[in-house]
């Protein structure tokens, strides 16, 4: 036995001596993490009031203060089909995780087989066994276990977490999508009703103004044309009010969908109330802060971490890959003593293999797993420049939007003063109605940009909190709450 185990030895060392030949040389990644504080954004955010408790949390919507809105939301979140495929996917990746673990661990089977033989006259087998028919039994246990000296499979199973991370982040991303998506159509069903307000109160205000041109046309004040010009107006405003109420029915079927529910459900929602915020606060030390709040980044910084054990997995495969295998049991030809100690089989003993030459086949997985690492890197750090970005973009927008609301304030109430002093003389018979008509196209102009910018800024708020990660909170994971750096 000890010569048997100097053997051995020998064998291993001779082998660890030619895994040493394996050429490794000239592959390494070429990608660098970069770092979000040397994303300079101090200017774009000057002048807002930054707070650390301006990151948006889970339940961001309820900032509308719309209760159907916050309805809407709980049904879409426990019941959406959507979700539960999400849900299903990072099982699934779970799963595959938890497969690839098992790889750590020794695998032992049993098995039993009983075969009903013939043993040929001119066989293995002498007489009295040959040309005779008889039973040969085996039950046996067997021990398989992969040594994993360089560390191939818990590269493997590092990599499959890795990833099922993902997935648990991805399926968190999708809830995100889904009550922005919910959000956004509910500002759209909103931007309708308040157009369809301006296209009522047109409306009403063009019938009365025909009523008017009707009696000053009896009374010899305006002609047929006057007349004919006003009544023309009215059948494109209700025209309009059909577009409007197609398009109110429409983002309610949208919004039944998003429910995964059918379009009656939609009939049942009624006009929003969602009010847009009073005023905007950023959170403070945004780009450094945000690579741990937004799903799309931490997501993606843990593939980086996936791609590197990767790499780690690439490099044991240039080594002696051992396998240490076992069996005992019973065998015996007839059935008679099959249940005897001098049945009795076992052994055990080492397998190694060593790739010696494989044409190439190592060092090209080696070098795929180096780009799949520096491509994962470098979408990392435009993933990190798009996202404060995105931010920013939003926070111009509000801006804008602040500064448009009071100029078209402002040229509302002139546009408004405009045609009620032209009425007013339409109607005392000082004007005539081509005034009226002059002054009537800007205040419509100004009416229904009110209704714009109202809702755009409902939608700006939306996407602010989806820029700004949607009240994602990885501690709260159960895979994701590791730190991906630390990995």
């Amino acid at each position: 036995m000890t010569g048997s185990i100097r053997n051995l030895v020998a064998s291993l060392l001779t082998i660890l001596l030619m895994a040493g030949c394996a050429d490794m040389s000239g592959l390494s990644s070429t990608s660098a993490q970069g770092d979000a504080n040397a994303l300079t954004s101090t200017r774009s955010l000057a002048g807002t009031t930054l707070s650390p408790a301006a990151w948006p949390t889970s339940d961001w919507w309820t900032a509308f203060h719309d209760t159907q809105l916050d309805a809407l939301m709980q049904e879409a979140l426990t019941g959406s089909p959507t979700l539960k495929v999400a849900e299903a996917r990072a099982r699934k990746a779970l799963a595959f995780a938890d497969s690839a673990k098992a790889a750590l661990y020794p695998q032992i089977d049993a098995n039993l087989a009983i075969t009903e033989q013939r043993f040929p006259e001119h066989g293995l087998y002498p007489p009295p066994f040959a040309g005779t028919w008889n039973t040969f039994n085996v039950l046996q246990a067997n021990l398989n276990w992969e040594i994993d000296f360089w560390g191939k499979n818990r590269s493997a199973y590092e990599s499959a977490l890795d990833l099922a991370r993902v997935a648990e982040i991805d399926a968190y991303a999708a809830r995100l999508a889904l009550s922005v998506n919910i959000a956004q159509t509910y500002v759209q069903l909103q931007r309708a009703y308040l157009l369809l307000d301006v296209a009522q109160l047109t409306l009403k205000e063009r019938e009365d103004t025909y009523a008017l041109t009707r009696d000053r046309t009896v009374a010899g004040l305006d002609s047929r044309l006057e007349l004919k010009q006003a009544e023309t107006a009215i059948p494109a405003t209700k025209e309009l009010i059909t577009r409007l109420e197609e398009t109110i029915a429409i983002n309610r079927n949208a919004l039944a969908a998003l429910l995964g529910q059918g379009p009656d459900r939609g009939l049942a929602i009624t006009r929003p109330a969602a009010e847009a915020m009073r005023s905007l606060a950023m959170p403070s030390n945004v780009p450094a802060e945000l690579i741990g709040r937004r799903p799309d980044l931490v997501a993606q910084r843990w593939r980086i971490e996936s791609s590197q054990q990767n790499i780690a997995n690439a490099k044991a495969q240039f080594y002696p890959n051992i396998n240490l295998a076992a069996f005992i049991g019973l065998q015996s030809l007839g059935s008679a003593g099959f249940l005897s100690t001098a049945s009795r089989t076992m052994g055990i003993g080492p397998a190694i293999t060593l790739p010696i030459f494989e044409g190439g086949r190592l060092r090209a997985n080696l070098a795929e797993t180096h780009a799949d690492y520096d491509a994962a890197v470098e979408q990392y750090n435009q993933a990190m420049a798009d996202a404060l970005k995105d931010v920013v973009d939003q926070l111009t927008s509000w801006r804008s939007v602040e500064q448009q609301l009071v100029q078209q304030q402002a040229a509302l109430d002139s546009a408004q003063e405009a045609y009620n002093l032209a009425l007013m003389r339409y109607r005392e018979g000082i004007g005539n109605y081509l005034q009226v008509l002059s002054v009537e196209a800007p205040l419509l102009d100004q009416q229904s940009l009110a209704a714009e910018l109202r809702a755009r800024q409902l939608d700006i708020s939306v996407n602010l909190v989806r820029a700004l990660g949607g009240g994602f909170d990885a501690s709260s994971m159960p895979l994701a709450s590791a730190n991906p750096a630390a990995h």
